[in-house]
């Protein structure tokens, strides 16, 4: 296994953007799927960013993803559109279809968006991010594929199904909540197989339903718990959120829900039945003067959050985080020293390298 090392992110991205072209992406679409990809690697979520383009590069080359697709909307009014992803990448479908939610809003003062027939979109955050940016509050959310166990279930029947918002303020930074509606993603899980590490105490179950610290238990035919673990931490209340994410995501859209969702990963199997099309995206945008001044609106924003950072600190901790926090420190440190690649997934990409062609070096 080759070393650890660290990458400035624009090279990462040139090197994802010319895969996705050597698999017959267009262009735009290449560079964009690159620059979610990119978002996600920046922001120090390292299970969504460059680590999963060997996933994308295995659908993508044994057709299981269509590296062309033309998004449609097949239902819509005024503030509302339900989209036909045709099968795409998310990291296409999803902009596309986020863009179609900010426009109504423009328009109608808010927009939302349900999408079918898509695939894995990266992290939520990059698309409220884009909301923020245009003095929206942005909303995302997505289903995946079948990794968490319900409460009180020994196995897997829902997805990860991560949830964002983002708020803009004025002089601060905006909130940008970006979660997992189980304890954590299934992407940290890989990346603990990949370093060879335990997990933490009630992240996942065993195939035969109990708690354990061992990633590869997890993965070979066990379960991740939902947010909060069990009923006395909560646990039902993540598991309801993971629920609602799927009726928002697959049934409001069309696509599959639950155990039917597609699997994000060439060697897991395709469920035995579909009950729509590939897994499904949920985008809403609000523009805030819809609903008050714009700019009183993000002073209260930042009033909040200077309230909140006066809260007097936890003994052993530096006082209380805001959502989005640890992404932009993570950004500031990766922008200047570059993003750390575990071996394992250093050696997946120079073995797309010497399959593409395309220069990680």
């Amino acid at each position: 296994m080759s070393e650890t090392r660290s990458f400035p992110w624009p090279l990462l991205h040139e090197f994802c953007l010319r895969v996705f072209r050597h698999l017959g992406v267009p262009e735009d679409q290449a560079r964009l799927s690159a620059d979610v990809l990119s978002a996600a690697d920046r922001r120090g979520i390292d299970s969504h960013g460059v680590a999963r383009l060997r996933t994308y590069y295995d659908l993508l080359s044994a057709g299981r993803i269509n590296a062309r697709p033309r998004p449609r909307i097949v239902r819509e009014t005024p503030s509302t559109a339900t989209v036909d992803g045709d099968n795409g990448l998310g990291l296409v479908v999803g902009p596309w279809a986020n863009d179609v939610a900010i426009a109504k809003s423009e328009g109608a003062g808010t927009g939302w968006v349900a999408v079918c027939n898509t695939n894995h979109y990266g992290i939520a955050g990059y698309y409220v991010i884009k909301a923020v940016e245009r003095d929206m509050i942005g909303w995302a959310m997505t289903n995946s594929s079948k990794g968490v166990a319900p409460l009180w279930g020994g196995e897997r029947m829902l997805g990860t199904n991560p949830i964002a918002i983002g708020f803009p303020a004025g002089e601060q930074p905006p909130i940008i909540l970006d979660m997992a509606t189980s304890a954590v993603a299934f992407g940290k899980v890989e990346i603990a197989v990949r370093e060879g590490k335990p997990i933490p105490l009630g992240w996942a179950l065993d195939r035969e339903g109990y708690a354990t610290t061992d990633p590869k238990a997890m993965i070979d035919g066990g379960a991740l718990v939902s947010l909060g673990g069990d009923r006395e931490h909560g646990g039902h209340k993540g598991y309801g959120l993971a629920v609602a994410v799927d009726v928002l995501c697959a049934v409001l859209s069309g696509a599959n829900w639950g155990p039917f969702a597609p699997p994000f990963a060439l060697r897991q199997a395709l469920p035995e039945r579909q009950v729509g099309k590939g897994i499904g995206h949920f985008f809403g945008a609000m523009r805030i003067d819809a609903f008050r001044d714009a700019e009183e609106f993000k002073a209260q924003i930042d009033e909040l959050i200077r309230t909140l950072r006066t809260t007097r600190p936890a003994p052993g901790t530096s006082g209380p985080l805001l959502p989005g926090d640890p992404e932009r420190e993570a950004q500031k440190e990766r922008d200047v020293h570059g993003v750390p690649l575990v071996a394992a997934v250093l050696d997946d990409l120079r073995d797309i390298a010497r399959q593409t062609g395309v220069p990680l070096d």
